[in-house]
């Protein structure tokens, strides 16, 4: 499995890995064609397919709160987005 499919995985796992780096992930998600914007807010725009999720980034450190990784998952795995590891 590639690095960047591996990432993507890690957000599908179970019990919820809480230590998925972020500026890692976002690479992920530009490999399968998403485009991320920076906003001025300490937020991420991610386009997919039409379909836009905005995520904060953490204030400290690098990795999401599991918290945010629910929501990018709900996101992911909408019909209109499908960036699912079983999809990859």
């Amino acid at each position: 499995m590639s690095k960047h499919k591996e990432k993507i995985a890690k957000v599908f796992e179970h019990p919820l890995s809480g230590n998925i780096d972020v500026k890692k992930l976002l690479k992920a998600l530009e490999h399968f064609g998403a485009e991320i914007e920076m906003t001025k807010d300490n937020h991420v725009k991610i386009k997919i397919n039409e379909k836009v999720f905005f995520m904060t980034l953490p204030h400290q450190g690098h990795t999401l709160s599991k918290d945010t990784l629910v929501e990018l998952r709900h996101f992911l795995e909408l019909p209109e987005v499908g960036l699912t590891p079983d999809k990859l």
